[in-house]
């Protein structure tokens, strides 16, 4: 399965102006890399799966947002969005922000 090209065009329009951000295809979706770590993709599932500090995960969980599960395994530190938390574009930034923002300090440990 395809990721979905809309919500890729989204994210692409969320994330635009960040210096270092990379597209890749990678797991069936789009990646969006910050400065050489993945941070938001557009999934093979239609959904947006973000990259997030482990340790604010659990906190943010909810009926539109669950922990990703690849393999039968859970990715600690990722979530799984599904359309109706990134369905408005204040929303998708709002997760691009918290995304890129992660990434970036990755970048500095």
């Amino acid at each position: 399965m395809a990721y979905d090209e809309g919500l890729a065009d989204r994210i692409r329009d969320a994330i635009d102006g960040q210096p270092g951000v990379v597209e890749k295809r990678m797991f069936g979706g789009l990646a969006f890399l910050v400065d050489g770590h993945m941070a938001i993709a557009a999934n093979s599932k239609g959904e947006a799966m973000v990259h997030l500090d482990p340790e604010t995960t659990d906190d943010l969980l909810g009926p539109h947002v669950t922990r990703t599960i690849m393999r039968g395994r859970e990715m600690r530190g990722w979530l799984d969005l599904d359309s109706e938390a990134t369905a408005s574009d204040t929303e998708l930034a709002e997760w691009v922000r918290r995304t890129v923002d992660y990434a970036r300090s990755q970048s500095r440990t």
